[in-house]
């Protein structure tokens, strides 16, 4: 484990946010959430180092890709219609964090020549196309050479990421597009809900932080998209987070969190029937009223910017 300082502004000045596990494969290892007071990006502190990391992304992590082929493609759609815009005859695009490679080829069906980058070594091999098993600011590419360059849910877990927007602007061709999908820090999922995927993620970006990335390697942002059209973050237990806020007058915490409703049922032994169900709803209705109005509040999110995923599409000067 190490401690360190703000990766955006580089100030020791922070403030602990919240603590929890890691809920996938390390439930006994908890992790320590903090907010720079100088520039407000959040970020585990201290957190594991680059070479400890395989340990929280064993070969099951990257089963997801290989699961629901057709709703992949669905996502594989709607991400490529952020890139728009590119007039250049042999349009190049590079991927960053691409996993098993999936993204890429759906590009290279539309016309586009595809590289990627990868570091895990438990993802899935790929020979079909240029995967560089590196991070992405170590790559032998040093002039611009990439049109478009992507990196879907990717910046959240890399351990500097300033050094990924520095190289984005160094290998991206004048008037490229660097589109980028991160969760949002100031939104309740991301900041008070405990809907991270701790300790995979590392950083936790706002619209505010991302804009410093950017001024600072010379991108410009054009767009910002707070939706679930890509992927979801859902603020589930929203209600509660509220009561706890302004009826109890505290902070809600890790332990104050209730069991889903499998949980509850595994705890106890029950079997997945209507009696079961039953008594689940009559002895958590807060949790149900939760998720009977989860719909209307992840709309109100989405309509007013606050939503936990954020899309954004950047974009390097014509002059370079």
């Amino acid at each position: 484990m190490e401690y360190i300082k703000c990766n955006l502004c580089g100030s020791e000045d922070h403030r602990a946010v919240y603590s929890m596990p890691d809920i996938l494969f390390h439930k006994n290892e908890w992790f320590n959430i903090v907010e720079c007071n100088r520039c407000g990006i959040g970020f585990v502190n201290p957190r594991p180092s680059f070479n400890e990391m395989g340990k929280y992304y064993p070969s099951t992590f990257y089963d997801y890709f290989e699961d629901d082929v057709t709703g992949h493609l669905i996502r594989y759609k709607k991400e490529s219609e952020f890139i728009e815009g590119i007039s250049a005859k042999d349009k190049i695009l590079l991927d960053i964090g691409c996993a098993n490679g999936d993204f890429p080829r759906f590009m290279r069906k539309i016309g586009w020549q595809v590289e990627g980058i990868e570091i895990s070594a438990n993802s899935k091999p790929i020979s079909d196309f240029k995967v560089y098993k590196k991070d992405f600011s170590q790559i032998p590419v040093a002039t611009p050479r990439y049109d478009v360059i992507t990196a879907w849910a990717v910046l959240e877990h890399v351990h500097d990421p300033m050094t990924y927007f520095i190289k984005v602007a160094e290998v991206l061709k004048p008037n490229g597009l660097f589109v980028f999908l991160v969760t949002n820090f100031k939104s309740i999922s991301s900041k008070f809900l405990f809907r991270e995927d701790i300790p995979r993620h590392l950083y936790f970006f706002t619209e505010e932080t991302i804009k410093m990335y950017l001024a600072h390697a010379g991108l410009e942002l054009i767009k910002a998209d707070y939706s679930n059209k890509i992927y979801s973050m859902r603020p589930v237990n929203w209600l509660r987070y509220y009561i706890y806020r302004y009826v109890l007058r505290r902070k809600l915490a890790w332990k104050d969190m209730p069991d889903n409703r499998m949980e509850y049922l595994v705890k106890r032994s029950l079997k997945n029937n209507v009696f079961s169900n039953v008594k689940y709803i009559v002895t958590h209705p807060l949790t149900v009223i939760d998720r009977v109005l989860m719909p209307i509040f992840e709309k109100l999110q989405i309509a007013s910017g606050n939503y936990g995923i954020v899309t954004f599409v950047a974009r390097k000067s014509k002059r370079g």
